[in-house]
């Protein structure tokens, strides 16, 4: 039997891709085409990790991956738990855009809870709106 290496296995190639940006998040939603040629959605969450200045920028990441069997269950699960969420609270604003320079200007923290029902606002939503 042929060892394969770690090094010669190539990345899927990615063929449709989209970005959401929330707030010190970015969520990359990849098509990405299989060995066998089957598409599937690979959903990539980015938090860019605090550090030290002088440091180069490193990276959280976490990936949750979607095969096309399973796009119509998740899309009905995603929808009926938006909907719950949407009939608890009203309708959701969009995210204002956030800027690294907003953190030197940041207050004290504000619970979930201090805020309007329209600053509630999350990823599924956004992914929705898209």
């Amino acid at each position: 039997m042929e060892e394969r290496r770690f090094e010669d296995r190539k990345e899927p190639e990615i063929v449709y891709s989209r970005s959401v940006k929330a707030g010190k998040r970015i969520y990359y939603l990849d098509v990405k085409k299989a060995r066998n040629e089957d598409l599937y959605l690979c959903i990539t969450e980015s938090k860019k990790k605090s550090g030290a200045e002088d440091e180069a920028p490193q990276f959280e990441k976490h990936k949750v991956f979607l095969y096309k069997e399973d796009f119509a269950n998740f899309t009905e699960s995603l929808n009926d738990v938006i909907s719950f969420v949407k009939g608890q609270i009203g309708d959701i604003a969009a995210r204002e855009e956030w800027k690294p320079e907003d953190k030197a200007e940041e207050q004290p923290a504000e619970t979930n809870e201090d805020k309007p029902a329209e600053e509630k606002r999350g990823f599924l939503g956004r992914l929705l709106k898209s």
